[in-house]
């Protein structure tokens, strides 16, 4: 009886061995099948950007008012602009009349999702400058102000003109905050902008909470007053 119990219970743990990785190999495989099946469906429901050059208005613009716009890096979405602006300096009346037509067109659900994606780049453009400057050693920051600063009047000229002026970036950086400190101190005429007063103060704020804030978490909200507070502090007493 025992040589019988010993035979059963082997028998039981040799069927044990073999169920148990065939158990793990099911598992392993339902698991590959689901995480594929996910990315399959993701990435099926994405659309990617259409060809700047070689795809009508409509759709370039089209993108613009699409959520996967905001699913694009900072980067892409910014050469996406980009490359619109130039076909843009280049439109035949034909593109000049499709865009109208789009635009005028734009109304409801459409108009309020690309309004957001203004909010998330706007938003992107001054949390991914405000990580950068936090990832910087306190003595380097003043630096990296400046170069941030440069870099995006730079980009800026570059997309509205589709050249930027002969400047390095020190002198852009110093004729930036000259300009601005100038500004600052300047005596407006009463019927020129309106001056930085209570009124205009909550002017700014009402903006922030209406465009730039709702598309921001707490966090990146933090993270983006702190910068921008460091930003005018650093224009106005650094040289």
């Amino acid at each position: 009886m025992n040589f019988l119990s010993e035979r059963l219970d082997a028998f039981r743990d040799a069927i044990d061995g073999r169920e148990r990785p065939a158990g793990i190999a099911a598992v392993l495989l339902a698991s590959t099948l689901v995480i594929g099946g996910t990315w399959w469906w993701l990435d099926a429901r994405w659309t990617p950007p259409p060809s700047i050059f070689d795809s009508p208005v409509d759709d370039v613009l089209g993108y613009l008012a699409m959520e996967d716009f905001n699913q694009l890096s900072l980067e892409e979405r910014m050469n996406y602009l980009s490359e619109f602006a130039s076909r843009f300096r280049g439109f035949e009346q034909e593109d000049s009349a499709a865009t109208a037509a789009f635009l005028a067109g734009v109304t409801g659900s459409t108009r309020e999702q690309m309004r957001q994606n203004a909010r998330t780049l706007a938003k992107d453009v001054l949390l991914d400058g405000a990580e950068g400057y936090f990832a910087t050693s306190e003595a380097d920051r003043g630096a990296y102000l400046d170069d941030w600063l440069a870099s995006w009047q730079r980009r800026a000229e570059e997309m509205v003109t589709g050249d930027a002026r002969a400047m390095d970036d020190d002198a852009r950086a110093a004729k930036i905050k000259e300009d601005a400190r100038a500004d600052m101190m300047r005596e407006r005429d009463p019927d020129d902008l309106p001056p930085l007063d209570s009124r205009a103060t909550a002017r700014f704020l009402g903006l922030w909470r209406s465009d730039i804030e709702a598309a921001s978490t707490p966090r990146e909200q933090g993270q983006i007053i702190r910068f921008m507070e460091d930003l005018g502090a650093h224009i106005a007493i650094s040289g």
